[in-house]
């Protein structure tokens, strides 16, 4: 396969997973502050199948898309407001949550055990960062903070890091056997 073959799949590939991130955020159980999402199992599965590099440019093409507007956010919402909003923590922690599953996923191997390992530390740096910026937008104590922005999205993270771990090695291993996935 040429190089700039290989450049195009690969930016296609990216453009894709930005595209599937937007579609996931519409999957939402609402809650007071922060909605459930599927937007961190497509970040899993963003970081699981492009690794660091990739899915890093995914998430912020997804997150550029909606802020000039184009509504990909939860509930089909987009602008700067969401991103400086009570979940905007959240969306911003996309950025090295990614980076950091797909860096630990390449510096050991693209396995299940790995990509759950990578998966789960994705969801405490999403949670950290979104608990982080709740308190300080929304005005709350550490303790509110961490029960609406941590707490609520426990059982649920680990389910999705499963799933993206799971999901994400399968559909992985079988874009590289057709060599449609640079490695």
């Amino acid at each position: 396969m040429t190089d700039s073959r290989s450049k195009l799949q690969m930016m296609i590939v990216t453009a894709l997973f930005a595209a599937i991130i937007g579609v996931m955020a519409q999957l939402t159980i609402p809650l007071p502050l922060v909605p459930i999402t599927g937007q961190t199992l497509a970040i899993g599965l963003a970081a699981t199948i492009l690794g660091s590099r990739y899915g890093t440019i995914s998430v912020l093409v997804y997150l550029a898309m909606g802020a000039v507007g184009i509504p990909v956010f939860s509930g089909m919402s987009a602008g700067l407001g969401v991103v400086f909003g009570p979940t905007g923590g959240f969306l911003v922690g996309f950025i090295p949550a990614t980076f950091i599953m797909g860096y630990y996923m390449e510096r050991t191997s693209f396995s299940f055990g790995q990509a759950m390992i990578a998966n789960v530390i994705g969801m405490f740096i999403t949670l950290f960062f979104g608990t982080v910026w709740l308190k300080f937008i929304a005005e709350l104590s550490w303790t509110a903070a961490f029960m609406a922005g941590f707490v609520p999205f426990l059982i649920g993270g680990f389910i999705k890091a499963f799933l993206a771990a799971w999901a994400g090695i399968l559909i992985r291993g079988r874009l590289m056997a057709n060599r449609l996935l640079l490695a």
